[in-house]
């Protein structure tokens, strides 16, 4: 596991050159150059449309999220999910464990969650730890219990839970955090099988990272309380945008160019395989810039 590092924080190159080459900015002339316009005014212009964008699919004052965390943090640590010591010592390292920090792990957070860019690696930690630790149907009879995987702790979002007091294993869908009704449970499900992530190929059905095992958590704990299907799709585009902000970026760049506003696009088709599976980001990625741009989200935050 992986706090968020500096590079998630900022853009990267290849997003700002995506973006570009999205809006047709660049000017190319043969033989002596020539331009209409002044090329600062170009350079301004370019990092409007690239600042104006990048405000709609990760805005700087963050997302409300549907669903409140309550006390879950002291609950994932009282059972040993999450060992509270090795947890905080990440942050406190690093000189970032807030107030906010302090009382989504052991306090009573009665609000509504938000999502921004400081915290989504903290909020994809605590989300994490409560996806492994659920008890879910999914954990316990879909893909990650396939033998020929070698087993549901050889996974990086197994194997890679250092946080907790014992073995991850010795949490893996063993705490009832939820009380899900069929129909609660039938639509995390599907919803699960929809939401890709760009790290790998596997929908949340198969969370065999921490993003999808975070996802996971996530769609539990909006299903508990009574989110709807339509704003599970909404809210789960939204938090995967926070969390592969390169990726979503050059996405929203894409289908702008293509007509369509980051705001009106179905979150259910750009979470699909199509466009937020590792193969499905990479098309995207070559039909943009074949030789310039390549590789999506890694797994970690």
């Amino acid at each position: 596991m992986q706090n968020q590092p500096k590079k998630d924080r900022v853009l990267v190159k290849r997003i700002f050159v995506s973006v570009v080459i999205l809006f047709g900015v660049w000017v190319y002339a043969t033989g002596q150059k020539t331009v209409n316009q002044d090329q600062s005014d170009i350079k301004v212009a370019t990092e409007k449309e690239h600042t104006s964008l990048e405000e709609k699919v990760l805005p700087s004052d963050g997302i409300i999220l549907p669903v409140n965390w309550g006390d879950l943090g002291s609950k994932l640590v009282n059972v040993g999910a999450i060992d509270a010591d090795k947890f905080k010592a990440i942050y406190e390292q690093r000189g970032t464990f807030t107030d906010e920090y302090e009382k989504l792990l052991f306090g009573q957070s009665d609000g509504k969650l938000k999502i921004t860019k400081e915290n989504s690696g903290y909020l994809l930690n605590l989300f994490w730890a409560l996806g492994l630790a659920s008890k879910n149907d999914i954990l316990e009879n879909g893909e990650m219990m396939n033998l020929a995987y070698g087993g549901a702790g050889r996974f990086a979002s197994t194997g890679g839970w250092t946080l907790a007091k014992g073995d991850a294993m010795d949490h893996y869908s063993k705490h009832k955090f939820f009380n899900l009704t069929p129909e609660q449970q039938a639509m995390v499900d599907k919803v699960s099988r929809g939401i890709y992530r760009p790290c790998c190929g596997n929908s949340t059905h198969f969370p065999d990272c921490n993003h999808g095992m975070a996802m996971l958590g996530l769609l539990q704990l909006m299903a508990s309380q009574g989110v709807s299907e339509q704003e599970m799709w909404k809210t789960a585009l939204q938090v995967n945008s926070y969390w592969f902000p390169e990726t979503y970026m050059t996405l929203a760049a894409y289908f702008e160019r293509k007509g369509t506003a980051w705001d009106k696009i179905d979150p259910q088709l750009a979470l699909g395989n199509e466009y937020s599976s590792a193969s499905g980001y990479q098309r995207v990625l070559q039909e943009i810039e074949p030789a310039d741009l390549q590789g999506g989200g890694g797994c970690g935050v």
